[in-house]
């Protein structure tokens, strides 16, 4: 077993209360690493730590000098990527294949950062009072609370703390009770890169108390939260009630419209990928396909000839295409979808069941004749689940794809270029990927 401390001003800390926990494997179902059960006490240390940095020496540094320490920092995580990609699939049960891209993507997000801390720069603002000097100044925010889940955690984390870093704040990080390893290793690297004690915290805890603390303490500035929507609502609420501010990525329900005009093999290719990768585990999975009559039948034999196919396996193995979902719980959840969904009608043409390997696993699963009165296209499944739709005209699909309270991204399938701008412009959502998926980039 290995034993892992919190992170507070610097230095590995057990918590205030000397609880532990385990974290399991869900690939083997083992217990792999014990760290500390944090609580309310342990956030109030890790916050005066931040706090006190702020005073100290972080805020006294210059964009230049945070930049430097991001670009160091940039260079260990580069040093220790496949490291620290094998730690995460071990946590979350991730294939190696995209924990190692993640990985070794997070540098760029690191150095590109460090770029906007040497850039960023007010403005001096002419005003009719030809005696008066008005401009401002950029500040950091003050001590910023970052709550991350267990899908992606370094890289939902990275999201997070290179820009904070940049701008000069300083941070508390509650990582998810499931995945907390990669995240105290990611500290560790950032004092070996010279960031001063105190800026970079983290807290661990198997229960809600830590975040619950950390959304609440009156010493942070900011909270950044990424998760479910219920939890995130919760989340709002607190910051709100002391006018703190806050981001929140939460869930989804994305669709992928698929026009009749489409390269269908890529539309294949770009739907396995949004839904299948990860698990299915991300908050962008695009879940539901809003495909043209036409080509309906077509396109759903691709995708169940394809998902058929796919390998479930040890997610460290080179030749596995889909690992297991992160928890006994997760499964059970992801099974429970999936028989209302037949229990509401819909036509169960893939998947459906454990793959015949138990634990985690889930085999890739598809449902036909999902209409939008049905759980299936409302409620987020968070697993290998795609649920598929029709249209007959760009007005109807348009209208199914935003009848979601979610809005967070959406997927376009065209070779029509003017189709394909008029559908992402009228998508209620935040991002809209034209014929691809999943891509991420910090410029954007």
């Amino acid at each position: 077993m290995d034993r892992y401390g919190m992170h507070i001003d610097g230095r590995p800390e057990a918590g205030q209360a000397g609880r532990e926990y385990e974290t399991v494997d869900p690939f083997t179902g083992q217990a792999w690493a014990a760290v500390p059960d944090g609580d309310g006490a342990d956030v109030d240390r890790a916050v005066a730590a931040a706090r006190a940095a702020l005073r100290g020496p972080w805020g006294a540094t210059t964009p230049t000098a945070r930049a430097d320490v991001l670009r160091r920092l940039a260079d260990l995580v580069e040093r220790d990527a496949d490291a620290l990609a094998a730690l995460e699939t071990r946590d979350n049960g991730k294939l190696l294949a995209e924990t190692l891209a993640q990985c070794r993507g997070l540098p760029h997000w690191l150095r590109y950062f460090a770029g906007l801390a040497e850039t960023a720069r007010g403005a001096v603002i002419p005003t009719a009072k030809a005696n008066v000097l008005v401009y401002t100044r950029e500040e950091p925010v003050g001590v910023v609370g970052a709550i991350v889940p267990w899908n992606s955690p370094l890289l939902l984390l990275v999201f997070k703390l290179a820009p904070a870093l940049a701008a000069g704040c300083t941070l508390v990080v509650k990582p998810s009770e499931q995945t907390p390893v990669t995240t105290v290793e990611l500290a560790r690297l950032a004092t070996e890169a010279g960031l001063p004690d105190g800026v970079f915290n983290v807290v661990t805890g198997a229960g809600p108390e830590p975040g619950t603390a950390l959304a609440a303490h009156p010493d942070v500035a900011m909270i950044a939260f990424t998760g479910s929507t219920e939890i995130g609502r919760l989340v709002a609420h607190a910051a709100a009630e002391r006018f703190a501010r806050s981001t929140l990525e939460l869930g989804g329900k994305s669709a992928q419209i698929v026009f009749a005009d489409a390269d269908l093999e890529a539309a294949r290719d770009g739907l396995l990928a949004g839904i299948f990768a990860a698990t299915g585990q991300t908050c962008v999975a695009g879940s539901r396909l809003l495909v043209h009559r036409d080509v309906h039948d077509e396109l759903l034999a691709l995708l169940v000839a394809r998902a058929d196919t796919i390998r479930l396996g040890d997610p460290t193995a080179a030749d596995t295409e889909m690992g297991p979902l992160s928890s006994p719980a997760q499964q059970t959840r992801v099974r429970g979808h999936v028989e209302r969904a037949v229990e509401d009608g819909a036509r169960l043409v893939a998947g459906g069941h454990d793959g015949g390997l138990g634990g985690c696993f889930w085999a890739p699963t598809i449902l036909d004749g999902v209409t939008p009165d049905m759980r299936l296209a409302r409620d987020e499944v968070f697993g290998p689940v795609l649920a598929v739709d029709v249209f007959d005209t760009d007005a109807e699909a348009i209208e199914k794809a935003n009848a979601t309270p979610f809005g967070l991204a959406a997927g376009v399938w065209t070779t029509d270029i003017g189709r394909a701008h008029r559908t992402a412009a009228a998508l209620d959502a935040g991002t809209v990927w034209v014929n691809t998926y999943r891509m991420m980039a910090p410029e954007v």
